[in-house]
């Protein structure tokens, strides 16, 4: 018998597509094709949906089995709920009445570390897993594991070292912070870590090993585009995909771009996103580095999800150039879906996708004359090119995740709690 699944994730693709959002949804629908009844909720805020006086739910989308819950009043720091009063008999109206045998969380940003909790006490029977896709939980500054100060990497939180990186909080707020959250997902019944790099990371933090499977994560299915190997260009070109932010590693690649050009390397450069809700400074940053690196490197702004394999087909190689713990990139499995080549940072879970050589390059992170040279190379070196290309590693398709999730959630039994 297939399940009845909610899905619930800290936004909507419609409003915020980015690679969680991409990835919930997607899901979503490949449990409807399994033949499971799904619902797909994400919260969402200000930032993209005014509020509605009279109910915490927005429709979105033409079938009705989607909705938004508007979650106005959340305090990041917790990752908690500040108006539950008002939300929390909404999602148990919600629960009761949709009354699902699975949900599938995504996310705690929004929703609230409370929500598995509520879930629980409302449907005593239902099954709860959550797919890991960050560090939120485990580290205040956006989920990212990376040190305030100097954007140094670091492998492993504790109140003492995040205090070190919030000064105007008191240590004694993070150590409550964090059995906070631990209390609260104790009632999820089981984890899912597209990478082997993540799950460590929360093995390490303390969720028992036994609790979290890996599951790679799927892409829809897509026909390769790309233009055989055998054919070449004068100017290689090269292909930047995603959001234009800090930890994305945006000023690296411009840096990178910026010593090619001084070395009268001929070569092209196109970056395909847009910077929103970034600061201004950043935004000079980079507005100095693209004048500066014009007509080299294109800035052709932000791109539909279901146009990117048509522009990856326009590119030699891919770049994707963060500087932190990535864990599953999905512009990652685009590019190999598309025999793309990757230059990428070798860490996280990018170093798990793109095997230095075989198919992609791995460069340190952080580091602009290293990835210039990358970038060199992948350009002056046609066989590698053809090399690298026929060695892609293409993702599974959503649907075969999809599976794999249903085969985990049947052996999953619920933690039990007196219900409400």
């Amino acid at each position: 018998m297939t399940p009845r699944v909610l899905v619930a994730a800290h936004n909507h693709p419609a409003l915020h597509p980015g690679g969680t959002e991409i990835f919930a949804h997607d899901l979503f629908r490949a449990y409807q094709r399994a033949g499971c009844e799904a619902l797909f909720l994400g919260a969402t805020n200000h930032i993209h949906r005014e509020a509605r006086p009279g109910t915490s739910f927005q429709s979105i989308g033409s079938k009705g089995d989607e909705i938004l819950l508007w979650s106005g009043h959340f305090d990041r720091f917790f990752m908690s709920q500040v108006d539950l009063y008002g939300i929390v008999p909404d999602i148990v109206e919600l629960l009761r009445d949709f009354r699902p045998d699975v949900v599938h969380l995504h996310h705690l940003l929004l929703l609230g570390a409370e929500f598995p909790h509520i879930v629980r006490r409302t449907l005593p029977e239902c099954r709860i897993v959550m797919t890991l896709h960050d560090y939120y939980p485990i580290c205040h500054h956006d989920g990212l594991m990376v040190r305030t100060a100097n954007k140094e990497l670091c492998y492993g939180a504790s109140p003492d070292r995040c205090h070190s990186c919030f000064k105007d909080i008191a240590l004694d707020k993070f150590v409550l912070r964090e059995r906070h959250l631990k209390s609260l997902m104790s009632t999820i019944d089981g984890y899912v870590s597209p990478s082997e790099f993540l799950k460590q990371r929360y093995v390490d933090w303390g969720i028992s090993e036994d609790l979290i499977s890996v599951i790679p994560n799927g892409q829809p299915p897509r026909n390769p585009v790309r233009r055989p190997p055998s054919v070449q260009r004068t100017t290689p070109i090269f292909g930047y995909f995603g959001n234009l932010n800090p930890w994305k590693g945006t000023t690296v690649l411009l840096e990178a771009a910026k010593q090619l050009i001084s070395k009268g390397f001929d070569f092209e450069l196109r970056v395909h996103g847009a910077a929103p809700f970034q600061s201004e400074s950043f935004v000079s940053d980079i507005d100095r580095l693209f004048a500066e690196t014009s007509p080299n490197v294109q800035r052709r702004g932000a791109y539909r999800r279901e146009d990117i394999a048509d522009l990856m087909s326009t590119v030699d190689c891919a770049i994707m150039p963060s500087i932190w713990w990535e864990n599953a990139p999905l512009v990652i499995q685009e590019a190999q879906g598309q025999n793309c080549p990757v230059i990428t940072s070798n860490i996280g879970g990018m170093a798990e996708m793109v095997e230095d050589g075989v198919n992609g390059l791995t460069v340190p992170p952080n580091d602009p004359t290293a990835l210039a040279a990358a970038m060199r190379q992948m350009a002056e070196d046609a066989d590698l090119r053809q090399i690298l290309a026929l060695g892609a590693r293409h993702p599974d398709t959503i649907d075969t995740t999809a599976a794999r999730y249903l085969a985990l959630i049947e052996r999953l039994r619920p933690v039990h709690v007196e219900a409400a």
